[in-house]
């Protein structure tokens, strides 16, 4: 055996039955070294002795038996040889074995992530219909893999993207071996997914002819769904007739919509100007005080100012907003949203002059309805004139045999020119309530006011003998409002009063309430009637324009009354009395900074 186990070049060594070495060959000292001193359990399996004697009992051979030595792995194979002896060859498969072990790894490795990734793994063969396809295909698709297989893809391709998607991706696996697209894919459940598919041709390795086909395919309906939704809001910005400009906190401009650039003329403007170019000096300054900090806290800051056009254009006005963002890399920019309100400063300059044309007309038509008290007002101080005038020349042509006729001639003119005198102040008050400009505001006493518009219509509520009561504070803040405006809707509230009272109160007689009080920081003025009143639902549509109870009457007193006193930043409003009738409250902010004083 020894000549044989020589010439053996597999490392091979010769056993007994109780696993002693009997010979070893120079295969084996040259793959292991030196054959050192030590018992050869140390080369050997652990189970050695199990196996000889398994080798020998049953005569047969045992093959690669693992042995890890040193850092090595060594494969032993037992044969029985002669009568008690066993001959053990050996390999060393270190390199082998460590390889299958990274082999199985990826394959284990493969195998996870195929079952558990979320993108839909799938091989095609090379007309397009699916051989396999990992789990993720039953949460993408509704399909379970073994459902897929078999299935043309092109099946579940929306109509729109079927041909040409498929053609293109043929033509480029073809030439390329790989390929990659955007389509919308079926779900099981009949809506449409966008899906990315990455694809990858398998070829045949000596022809180089495409035999399978692997794909990657990913769900990117919400990215498309965003990318769609930041397009159509970059069309509305681009469209949006608002001005929108993006800043940061130094003031660089980074982008303007068409709007903004037409407005601040800067269509042929490349290097885009500082934002502090194209403010007012005053919101620069609100900006640096407030408006910076305020959005970043609260997300928004809002201002009425001017935009001043690059080189010198007229400034315009603007209702600004400042909105806060934050970037994906949380950096801080800004964006300013302006409204040009050239166009309704102009309506509204209209509007208030088309409000005072009618307030106008108003005033022509109330001095109509009080013409016969006018006239009764200025016919008396001239009848008396009159009376006056005739008793002085009595007197003139008395004065010889008289002695006292020049006394009373002298108190006959004075008295002609007191009642001169107030048929004068009768007429200004009536131009004055009659005059047509521009409405001018001013801090106004609201007792000197409240007196007027009594005065004014005391001969009609003497007709109807009803009495006026006045009672304003004595001490009260001033407000902010146009005499003449006023005086018109306090006069609207009287006469409507007057009007009430009469039916309610035919030829008896009755009493109005005007008070002024200061309640709740706000100056409060009070008409209460004694009329019949108006039921609670209908309360609020007294001041809609044409509502009225009046045959001769237009109803657009109390509408036009309510927007004046809101043109004034006030409040009109209409509420049941206490005791019946109607209580009409208008509330008025007083001048700021002002105290109470003496009316």
């Amino acid at each position: 055996m020894t000549p044989l186990l020589d010439s053996d070049p597999q490392p091979s060594l010769l056993l007994d039955a109780s696993c002693a070495v009997l010979a070893v060959n120079p295969a084996l000292q040259a793959m292991l070294g030196p054959w050192p001193e030590r018992s050869a359990d140390y080369w050997l399996p652990s189970n050695l002795q199990a196996l000889v004697t398994a080798c020998l009992g049953q005569v047969r051979a045992i093959s690669d038996v693992e042995a890890s030595v040193a850092g090595r792995i060594l494969l032993w194979t037992f044969m029985p040889a002669s009568t008690g002896q066993v001959l053990a060859r050996c390999r060393d498969a270190t390199a082998e074995r460590l390889a299958e072990r990274e082999a199985s790894q990826a394959r284990r490795l493969y195998r996870l992530i195929t079952e558990n990734t979320t993108d839909l793994i799938s091989r095609h063969s090379p007309d397009g219909c699916f051989l396999d396809a990992s789990p993720a295909s039953y949460r993408l698709l509704g399909y379970w893999p073994e459902q897929l297989r078999g299935v043309p893809v092109q099946s579940l391709f929306h109509q729109q993207d079927r041909q040409q998607s498929l053609m293109l991706a043929a033509q480029a696996l073809e030439q390329d071996g790989y390929q990659t697209m955007t389509c919308r894919v079926r779900h099981r459940d009949g809506r449409y997914l966008w899906f990315e598919i990455a694809s990858r041709a398998i070829r045949e390795t000596y022809t180089g002819a495409v035999v399978e086909i692997v794909s990657v395919s990913r769900d990117i309906s919400v990215r498309i769904e965003a990318q769609e939704n930041r397009r159509r809001l970059a069309e509305v910005v681009e469209a949006n007739t608002d001005l929108v400009l993006f800043t940061d906190r130094d003031g660089r401009l980074s982008y303007l919509n068409g709007s903004a650039r037409r407005a601040l003329a800067l269509q042929e403007v490349d290097a885009l100007p500082l934002l502090q170019a194209l403010l007012d000096p005053g919101l620069q300054q609100r900006l640096d005080r407030e408006g910076w900090q305020c959005a970043e806290q609260g997300g928004v800051w809002h201002a009425e100012t001017r935009l001043i056009p690059w080189q010198g254009a007229a400034a315009f006005p603007v209702s600004l907003v400042l909105l806060a963002h934050r970037g994906t890399g949380g950096e801080r920019y800004y964006s300013l949203v302006a409204r040009d309100m050239t166009e309704r400063e102009l309506r509204e300059s209209q509007q208030r002059r088309h409000q005072d044309e009618l307030a106008h007309s108003a005033r022509l038509i109330t001095l109509g309805e009080l013409a016969s008290g006018i006239a009764h007002e200025i016919n008396q101080p001239l009848a008396a004139v009159v009376n006056y005038a005739g008793a002085s020349q009595r007197y003139l042509q008395a004065l010889e045999r008289d002695p006292q006729a020049a006394a009373r001639v002298s108190q006959g003119l004075q008295r002609i020119s007191e009642q001169a005198t107030h048929a004068a102040a009768v007429i200004k008050r009536l131009r004055a309530f009659l005059r047509k400009e521009p409405r001018r505001l001013q801090a106004l006493h609201v007792g000197d006011i409240a007196t007027e518009a009594v005065r004014l219509c005391d001969w009609e509520a003497t007709r109807d003998q009803v009495t006026i009561v006045q009672q304003v504070a004595d001490t009260l803040p001033t407000v902010y409002a146009d005499r003449v405006l006023l005086e018109q809707v306090l006069l609207n509230l009287l006469r409507n009063a007057i009007d009430a009272n009469r039916e309610q109160h035919s030829g008896q007689p009755s009493r109005i309430v005007l008070s002024a009080a200061l309640v709740a920081g706000q100056v409060q003025i009070e008409v209460i009637d004694q009329g019949p009143g108006v039921a609670p639902e209908r309360l609020d549509g007294i001041f809609t324009p044409f509502n009225t109870s009046k045959p001769e009457g237009l109803g657009l007193g109390l509408s036009m009354s309510r927007s004046i006193i809101e043109g004034f930043g006030g409040t009109l409003q209409a509420m049941p009395g206490g005791a019946g009738g109607l209580v009409l409250s208008c509330r008025l902010a007083p001048v700021a900074g002002a105290a109470p004083e003496d009316v």
